[in-house]
C-alpha cells in the first residue's frame, strides 16, 4: 500500500489522517511507541533518527531528533529536527494521545512553533490494523504552519517507511 492510501482529511484546525497496514494492532501498536522501531521509520525518507530517549506511560516524555542523512537531500543535509512529545492517556493496544512540541537537544519547547494535540487510535481488522491520527492546533494558523513546512508530505513518506518496517518483522 502507497502513501496514495492515505485518507487525509482537514476541517478548520484538525488534521486526521488514516491508512491500513497489514500488520496485527499489537505490532503496529508497539513500532509507534518504542525506540527499538521508531529508529527504523520515523521521519521522512532519508532522515534517520539519532536521538531516540522515550518513557511511554501517562505523563512520560519522548525526545527525539530527525536528522537529514542523505547527502542528495543537499539544503537539508545534517539539519536537525528536535522535537518532545508529552503522552497524555494510554490505552493499550488501543490508543494514546499526546501533545507534540517543536523543541531543542534539552527538551526545551519553542514557542514559535505551533504543538500539536493528538490521538493516535489503532483499529484491529483481523490480522490488518487501521491507524487514524487527530491532530488538532489551537489556531487553524497553527496546522497551516505545520502544512507550509511539509508536514504532510513528510507523514506520508514516514508511515510509507513504517509499512516497510513492518513488512521487514514479517507484519
Amino acid at each position: 500500500m502507497s502513501s496514495e492510501k492515505m485518507f487525509t482529511h482537514i476541517e478548520g484546525n484538525t488534521l486526521t489522517l488514516e491508512r491500513e497496514f497489514d500488520a496485527p494492532r499489537d505490532v503496529v501498536f508497539e513500532a509507534f511507541t518504542d525506540c527499538k522501531h521508531l529508529e527504523h521509520w520515523w521521519g521522512p525518507r532519508g532522515w534517520g533518527l539519532p536521538v531516540c530517549k522515550m518513557d511511554f506511560r501517562e505523563g512520560g516524555t519522548w525526545l527525539y531528533c530527525m536528522k537529514c542523512v542523505d547527502e542528495n537531500q543537499s539544503e537539508f543535509f545534517g539539519m536537525e529536527s528536535w522535537g518532545k512529545m508529552v503522552f497524555g492517556s494510554i490505552d493499550a493496544p488501543n490508543s494514546f494521545t499526546y501533545t507534540d512540541y517543536f523543541s531543542d537537544a534539552d527538551g526545551n519547547v519553542n514557542p514559535d512553533l505551533p504543538p500539536t494535540e493528538a490521538v493516535n487510535e489503532f483499529i484491529d481488522l483481523g490480522g490488518r490494523t487501521k491507524v487514524v491520527s487527530r491532530s488538532t492546533y489551537a489556531i487553524p494558523e497553527g496546522l497551516k504552519t505545520v502544512l507550509d513546512m511539509g508536514m504532510l508530505e513528510g507523514v506520508k513518506q514516514t508511515w510509507d517507511r513504517l509499512e516497510e518496517h513492518l513488512t521487514a518483522q514479517g507484519g
